[in-house]
């Protein structure tokens, strides 16, 4: 079978049903709802009418699957270093994506690829806030063939043969690097993403309850014995058993959600790059490369710290910030040491913490009184003016002030930044301590702003601007800050550095 990546070719042909299943979701995803409703209020011969219509849908997907497998095609036309897709069915698309904007290629596998036994192949530039190049059917050797040809940035003239494509992946074998256990997984799923885990239990319970009341069946769930239930317990023992419940269903959640995402991730080093493979139902594997990175965070807390683990999250470079989520890398579980080689690896030494800069305590009292003062203000002025019942409530505007005045305590405590000679590390947070940093030569721009009133006191903020997002730091001396603006804006001129 030819592997030649200069001619245009198809995807695997047991691809088909790879591209039938994702139409036939994008197909259920639109209509489910409407067809869910339909056949709870028809009567048998409408049902009869719905089943016909599902069984045609069946089919046009089938065709229309078909058809997409049999126009998409891909190659590299060696000649302008470009990587081209053609693809479409009634709209015929053109992408073509140069090869030194390619930023990552990713290799992954979800149920249904398992299930045949292909890959899917992404391409990732920093110019779009999409993947551009997206095969979904391939086989392991080719996509990994592909991917080299693509990473490396150059395209050989010459056909290669099956053979020849195993030949050379067996000629850049990865080198083991670092692999994370099932004990690492679980001290990160139980220390980590409560908030996360708490929005998205409310919003499945929501979600849940909205969908019963559009179809008309809000009575499934009895709110009269729910809050017969909730009045026949003391309150405060009822707060408790209701706390306790949550945070048993946070903690299964974590621990499922992690073990499932990051099972069996290993990292190993592949041409001067780290290559990242995890998961247990969807496989992942990822190219890192050093040069491409913007932003590393090491995010720890004090139950992380005491299990030494810690988090790493990397951010390339996006096109808009408000994908960044999305496309970090991130590296669960890592002890300190194995956390220190990754940043060797990514910076070629390992930062330090240089000379500190802290904020000015009225960043402390501005967050003090946006956060308490304005929402007990209002509070009390609604129970005096408005309704005094709130005011029954107290104990929880006690609680309330209490929790926020700790948050802030530690969050200013704990909010640094450090400058070295080549890095800056801001440091953040208050129960989770996040450490961002990045390298001075890679800074696209630098932003001082003042506040009339903050002149005489001599405090202002700065923004750094990299490819991968904002770095802010707030109210720290203007003076100094304006003395490493014009320290970093000779050194970013003069740098050399491959930032994309």
């Amino acid at each position: 079978m030819e592997t030649n990546f200069n001619q245009p070719q198809r995807q695997s042909k047991i691809g088909v049903l790879v591209l039938f299943f994702d139409s036939l979701y994008k197909f259920g995803k639109a209509f489910l709802p409407i067809i869910f409703i339909f056949l709870i209020k028809a009567d048998f011969s409408d049902k009869v009418l719905v089943f016909a219509g599902i069984l045609g849908l069946i089919v046009l997907t089938a065709i229309v699957a078909y058809l997409k497998y049999l126009n998409f095609t891909f190659y590299i036309d060696e000649d302008n270093d470009e990587f081209i897709v053609n693809e479409g069915v009634i709209n015929k698309t053109k992408t073509t994506i140069q090869l030194n904007k390619i930023q990552q290629v990713n290799i992954h596998q979800t149920l249904i690829h398992r299930i045949i036994g292909i890959y899917a192949l992404n391409v990732d530039t920093a110019g779009s806030d999409k993947k551009e190049g997206n095969i979904k059917a391939i086989s392991h050797s080719l996509a990994l063939a592909l991917k080299s040809k693509l990473l490396d940035n150059e395209v050989k003239r010459e056909v290669n043969s099956e053979e020849h494509v195993l030949q050379t992946i067996e000629n850049n074998t990865p080198t083991s690097f670092l692999k994370i256990n099932l004990i690492s997984l679980l001290k990160i799923g139980i220390t980590s993403n409560y908030v996360k885990s708490i929005g998205l239990i409310l919003t499945f319970f929501f979600t849940i309850l909205e969908n019963l009341r559009n179809i008309g069946r809000e009575d499934v769930i009895d709110e009269d014995k729910i809050e017969k239930v909730i009045n026949s317990y003391p309150v405060i023992y009822g707060t408790l058993v209701a706390i306790l419940i949550l945070f048993t269903v946070v903690f299964l959640l974590n621990i499922g959600r992690t073990l499932i995402k990051y099972f069996n991730y290993s990292i190993a080093k592949q041409k001067g790059s780290l290559l990242l493979s995890y998961g247990l139902i969807n496989t992942e594997s990822t190219i890192l490369k050093p040069e491409k990175v913007q932003i590393v965070n090491i995010s720890r807390n004090f139950f992380q710290r005491k299990l030494n683990v810690l988090e790493i999250k990397i951010k390339q470079a996006v096109s808009d910030e408000k994908k960044q989520s999305k496309s970090q890398i991130e590296i669960p579980g890592c002890n300190t040491a194995e956390s220190d080689e990754i940043l060797k690896l990514i910076f070629k030494e390992l930062p330090q913490k240089g000379a500190m800069m802290q904020p000015n305590f009225r960043k402390l009292v501005f967050a003090i009184f946006l956060t308490i003062v304005l929402p007990l203000s209002g509070f009390f002025i609604f129970g005096n003016y408005i309704n005094a019942e709130v005011f029954n409530y107290s104990h929880f505007a006690l609680v309330y002030t209490i929790f926020l005045l700790v948050i802030h305590y530690f969050g200013f405590r704990n909010y640094r930044l450090y400058v070295n000679e080549n890095h800056i590390i801001k440091q953040s947070g208050a129960w989770d301590i996040d450490n961002e940093i990045i390298e001075i030569g890679k800074i696209q721009a630098l932003t001082t702003s003042q506040l009339f009133w903050h002149k005489n006191l001599n405090i202002g903020s700065l923004t750094m601007h990299t490819a991968g997002g904002n770095i802010t730091f707030y109210l720290g001396k203007f003076d100094k800050i304006k003395e490493y603006v014009n320290l970093w804006l000779y050194e970013i001129e003069t740098s050399d550095s491959n930032w994309m």
